[in-house]
C-alpha cells in the first residue's frame, strides 16, 4: 500500500471456519450400515485435506453453543476454500450438518514497527515519496521482511496440534468519540505494541493466530487461540480487556471454544461414544 498512515502486513494461509449444529437425532436414526459409510467417507475426506501440503484441516467439537462442530480449513489460494467447501458439501454426512456461522480470512502478520522503519529508512536514503526509486526501495524493504526466517514460516505454520481451540472475530472502533483508523500512526503503533506484550506473556501457554478479514467478512479480524489448557483461554481474553487497545477501540463478535480433535475420531464423535480425541499421529510436532 505505501501509504505511511497503513500499517503494511504480509498474508499466508486463506482461512474458512464453518461451524455446523448436527441433528444427532436424525444420525441415529439412520441405519447402522449407512452411518459407518457416512463417517468413513467423511473421515477419509478429512484425513486427506489434514496431509495436504498445500493446506491443512482442523475439527472441534463445540462445548455450549447452538452449534457442534466447527471445521477450519487452510488454503494457499481463495480459490481453494471454495472447492474444499463443495467437496464438504457433497459428503453423505452433510445433510445432517446445518450451517451456523462462517468467516472467511486470511492469515496475518501486522507490521506496524516494520511499516515505520521502512518509511525511515527510504526517507534516510533520500528518496522522493512515490517516485520509482522510493516505490523499488519500499517493495525491497517489504520483501526482506517476508523472506526473514522469523515471519516466512507463520505465515504457513500448521494447524497448533493443542486439545482446545477458540475463535472469535474482531473490530477496531470506528465511533464518532473513539476512532481507532483516525489516531495518528505513533498511537497506533504504540497501543499494539502494548497489546502484543500480553499475548507474548503468555507465551508457551497459547498459540495466537491472527487472521484479516477486511473485505470477506462482517468483521475486521479473526482471532483462533489453541492450548493445552482451556483455562487460558478465559485468562489471555480478560487480560487484555483492561489493555487500552482493546478497552478503547475493540468490538468483540461471538466467542466458538471446544475440543479439537483428529479426523480418525469422527465416527466418535458422531456417534456420541465419548470425547473425541487427537491421535498420536496428530499430535506429534509437525
Amino acid at each position: 500500500m505505501r501509504d505511511p498512515n497503513v500499517p503494511e502486513s504480509l498474508e499466508g494461509w486463506w482461512i474458512l471456519h464453518r461451524m455446523f449444529a448436527f441433528d444427532r437425532v436424525a444420525w441415529d436414526s439412520l441405519g447402522s450400515k449407512r452411518r459407518v459409510k457416512a463417517a468413513a467417507q467423511a473421515s477419509s475426506l478429512f484425513a486427506h485435506l489434514q496431509q495436504r501440503s498445500e493446506g491443512d484441516l482442523s475439527l472441534s467439537a463445540l462445548v455450549a453453543h447452538e452449534c457442534d462442530l466447527m471445521l477450519v480449513h487452510y488454503a494457499q489460494r481463495y480459490d481453494d476454500l471454495a472447492y474444499l467447501q463443495m467437496l464438504v458439501d457433497k459428503l453423505d454426512l452433510r445433510p445432517f450438518l446445518a450451517m451456523h456461522y462462517s468467516y472467511t480470512s486470511v492469515l496475518e502478520l501486522g507490521l506496524y514497527d516494520a511499516t515505520a522503519k521502512i518509511h525511515a529508512e527510504l526517507e534516510k536514503r533520500g528518496l522522493r515519496p512515490h517516485t520509482p526509486q522510493w516505490i523499488e526501495g519500499f517493495d525491497e524493504l517489504l520483501r526482506a521482511q517476508a523472506e526473514s526466517p522469523y515471519v516466512a514460516p507463520r505465515l504457513f505454520a500448521r494447524f497448533p496440534q493443542r486439545r482446545y481451540a477458540c475463535f472469535y472475530p474482531m473490530n477496531k472502533r470506528r465511533g464518532e468519540r473513539d476512532n481507532w483508523y483516525a489516531l495518528p500512526y505513533a498511537d497506533r503503533a504504540k497501543l499494539m505494541n502494548e497489546h502484543g506484550k500480553i499475548g507474548r506473556s503468555f507465551h508457551g501457554k497459547v498459540t495466537q493466530v491472527i487472521s484479516g478479514s477486511i473485505g470477506y467478512d462482517d468483521y475486521e479480524w479473526g482471532v483462533d487461540l489453541y492450548a493445552d489448557d482451556p483455562l487460558v483461554f478465559k485468562k489471555l481474553v480478560y487480560e487484555m480487556r483492561f489493555d487500552e487497545a482493546s478497552a478503547r477501540y475493540a468490538e468483540f463478535g461471538p466467542f466458538y471454544s471446544g475440543i479439537q480433535f483428529s479426523p480418525d475420531q469422527l465416527a466418535t464423535f458422531l456417534d456420541g461414544d465419548g470425547v473425541p480425541q487427537l491421535s498420536s499421529r496428530a499430535s506429534e510436532a509437525r
